[in-house]
């Protein structure tokens, strides 16, 4: 029997939803915790690890989780 967490699901990102999150980002009247989601799903979606995501973007992996 598999110990530990099954392996998580692939995140694949259309280039249309990748255009958008990037908006979102660079946007200067999106709020700072919208271009924060932004920036985490598009560093997901490159298949960056959810440790990597968070020590880079400076969050807890509790917030790259949600």
């Amino acid at each position: 029997m598999p110990r530990g967490r099954p392996p998580k699901a692939t995140l694949t990102l259309s280039s249309e939803d990748r255009e958008v999150l990037h908006r979102w980002t660079t946007r200067p009247r999106s709020s700072n915790g919208l271009a924060q989601r932004a920036r985490i799903v598009l560093r997901c979606g490159e298949g960056t690890a959810n440790s990597a995501v968070a020590r880079e973007l400076r969050v807890t992996q509790a917030t790259v989780g949600k």
